[in-house]
């Protein structure tokens, strides 16, 4: 089987990309990624397998992107042409209604409707309706749409008619490996997230920093208008810079207001970290039981949930024991293998045995269990 798989270079959707397709690659499936967004640097185009066509189209949620936007259709379509895959796996919403020869499966990551309303507490503006309209035509053009939680789906299905039999529910997982029960950390907190971004609420962090006992570092973009007061800031680290300060950190936090998946939460609990979120539907979903959560904007509470587990090794060390247990469950293995399952079920393999238990139909009862 063969897939193509457009992907960006900006953010997060960029680490769940390399995650899959080296894991696809190692299960059978070839893999051609097409990039937009930013041109790849050099460890990036490095770490993805096969072959790798690359752009610089600007990006849905970017400023004014629409000309580019309909440019990388285009571009996507030849791609398509010359490849000849069985599977066209898509990032973005709008390329999703393009007349692709083969089966579309589109990964909703996230999306600008939700990530407004979790920052601002209303619906977007009308500058965003084409987004919306976009958002809506590729929902409804994909042949199968993939969602990273039900969290997820029911922020889709606040904006947009799905087709129910459409949508599966994947997990994000992770390939980092698990460290070991007696794996040495250093007395740190550690934050990881786009300080640019007002979801992640990094500033929640800074403000619980002050006069903690251990150091508090932020690793991550800061923005020209972000700065840090009482955290040390890395700034953006490479991608093994960034997995060497997680490997040794105890505790890590992430107090978003808005995180579909969570890949770097993964990844921070495969490496035996102590995990601090905020209170969302998507994190309650993927780590009731896990973590400790807090309200993204308290910046009182956390500092004290993170005085006391410094306080309490014996806490500190069950809360990332479960927090590894159930990273063990979201593993980038099984997460390729639900995706090679439905890529096999829509080009029609009978060699590949499908099965969908996170159907929309399934997790629905979830999300009105209260996952929301």
């Amino acid at each position: 089987m063969k897939v193509l798989i457009s992907t960006d270079a900006v953010g997060s959707v960029f680490g769940y990309t390399r995650e899959l397709a080296v894991e696809l690659n190692a299960q059978g499936v070839e893999v051609v990624v097409a990039t937009m967004g930013a041109r790849l640097r050099r460890d990036q185009r490095e770490q993805l397998p096969g072959r790798v066509h690359e752009s610089g189209y600007r990006l849905e949620w970017m400023d004014d992107p629409w000309d580019e936007v309909a440019a990388a259709g285009r571009w996507l379509l030849a791609l398509e042409e010359e490849e000849q895959p069985d599977i066209v796996h898509l990032s973005s919403y709008s390329h999703a209604a393009l007349p692709f020869k083969a089966a579309k499966v589109l990964a909703a990551h996230t999306s600008v409707l939700a990530w407004w309303r979790a920052v601002h507490g209303a619906e977007a503006p009308r500058e965003w309706d084409h987004y919306r309209e976009q958002m809506a035509a590729g929902l409804d053009g994909a042949d199968a749409v993939v969602v990273p939680t039900a969290a997820m789906l029911r922020e889709l299905e606040h904006d947009h008619e799905l087709r129910p039999q459409a949508v599966t529910v994947i997990h994000a997982g992770s390939s980092t490996p698990l460290a070991p029960a007696g794996v040495e950390k250093r007395p740190l907190v550690l934050g990881s997230e786009r300080l640019w971004d007002p979801a992640r609420r990094l500033e929640t962090l800074d403000l619980a920093a002050a006069n903690l006992a251990w150091p508090v570092t932020v690793a991550g973009e800061l923005g020209p208008m972000s700065k840090v007061h009482h955290a040390e800031s890395t700034g953006a680290l490479a991608p093994a810079a960034l997995a060497e300060l997680r490997r040794s950190a105890s505790i890590f936090v992430s107090p978003t207001v808005y995180e579909p998946s969570g890949l770097g939460i993964i990844e921070a609990a495969r490496d035996r970290c102590a995990l601090v979120l905020g209170y969302t539907p998507s994190l309650r979903e993927l780590w009731s039981g896990s973590a400790i959560f807090i309200q993204p904007d308290d910046e009182h509470a956390l500092h004290e949930v993170l005085k006391t587990l410094i306080d309490t090794p014996r806490l500190r060390n069950e809360l990332a024991r479960l927090a590894q247990d159930r990273a063990t469950e979201l593993s980038i293995h099984r997460t390729a293998r639900s995706y090679r399952e439905l890529y096999g079920q829509l080009a029609g393999d009978t060699s590949t045995e499908v099965k969908r238990p996170n159907s929309a139909a399934a997790v629905r009862p979830l999300v009105r269990a209260g996952y929301r």
